[in-house]
């Protein structure tokens, strides 16, 4: 038998496929929590925010396919790296990687920590990244 973190997952990126609104609404607890670390003001609670997030991007990019390419289970917490890709309205391409460590509780997932961000594919190397993130986080005093 599939431990239930793990089908929550594999539960996730079939409606997120089947572009499945409200299958992938009903995987989230209505009191649900999303903390976004590195932007913290996206930070939300509740399912229906969920629903709102994923109606946009469904309807902003309507080829939008996911896979899970790594898990990890220990208890209650799951965490996953996530693959995102698809073409927007527009014709760009659209390419999201990152982790979700996701809470799940009774199948549904009860809070994450979200760390999914655009794909970078800008041809600067390691060096020109630490000197750009160094002097954006320099602060005149």
């Amino acid at each position: 038998m599939e431990p239930i973190a793990e089908r929550f997952v594999s539960e996730l990126v079939e409606a997120v496929n089947r572009h499945d609104l409200e299958a992938l609404t009903e995987l989230f607890a209505p009191d649900y929590v999303n903390e976004t670390p590195v932007h913290p003001a996206r930070g939300f609670t509740g399912h229906d925010q969920v629903r709102r997030n994923w109606s946009a991007i469904f309807a902003g990019v309507p080829d939008i396919t996911t896979e899970v390419t790594a898990m990890a289970v220990a208890g209650d917490t799951v965490w996953t790296e996530w693959t995102m890709d698809g073409t927007r309205r527009d014709g760009a391409e659209h390419h999201m990687r990152g982790v979700v460590v996701f809470t799940v509780e009774d199948g549904r997932a009860t809070a994450a920590r979200f760390y999914l961000e655009p794909l970078d594919t800008s041809s600067s190397g390691v060096d020109a990244a630490i000197t750009a993130a160094l002097r954006s986080s320099v602060r005149p005093t």
